[in-house]
């Protein structure tokens, strides 16, 4: 990168994040990390639908009935960890997360998705993780469609370029960001 300072760094994050939900961006698929009833680490693969920098949210969908949602409920704070090793990046970003399941941007979200196949994902009868007797094509409705917005807290930046690493941390507002030990 041609300007090292910490702003310039920031910024150059924020403009990833916005491509990220493009298909073929290595941050699209994105481990999110949430914290179980008792207390535990739980983590799964999400997908990056949309990123608003002005609102430092992040949009991902959901099924409401996943055991995420209810984690979310209890514990609303959670940690999407994202790689790219085109650019030598890591972000863990420390987000407060809520599940929207009705209103405006979540039947304008479920309005672009019913006209690609990923609508599937969202229609099953039963519940993810329900046990299965065997694989079913059977499908229920949008009733369950959720959007799960995680508005950025934090961003811990990592950048593992062999010719030497870096590591800064960004908070929510200016003056804010800071060098960190790698």
């Amino acid at each position: 990168m041609g300007d090292d300072t910490l702003h310039s760094i920031e910024e150059r994050l924020w403009q990833e994040l916005v491509r990220a939900p493009q298909r073929g961006h290595p941050w699209r698929l994105c481990t999110l990390a949430t914290v179980t009833p008792e207390g535990l680490p739980d983590a799964r693969s999400v997908v990056l639908r949309q990123v608003d920098p002005a609102e430092r949210e992040l949009c991902f969908f959901t099924d409401t009935r996943s055991p995420k949602v209810a984690q979310i409920a209890r514990q609303p704070q959670g940690v999407p960890v994202m790689w790219s090793a085109e650019l030598g990046w890591q972000l863990r970003l420390g987000v407060h997360l809520e599940v929207l399941d009705s209103g405006l941007a979540v039947l304008s979200h479920w309005t672009r998705l019913k006209m690609t196949p990923a609508v599937f994902d969202y229609l099953s009868p039963v519940p993810p993780g329900s046990p299965l007797e065997r694989p079913s094509a059977e499908r229920g409705d949008r009733e369950h469609f959720g959007v799960i917005c995680a508005r950025v807290q934090t961003i811990d930046w990592l950048d593992l370029n062999t010719n030497g690493q870096r590591r800064a941390r960004f908070g929510p507002g200016p003056g804010t960001a800071s060098w960190l030990a790698p």
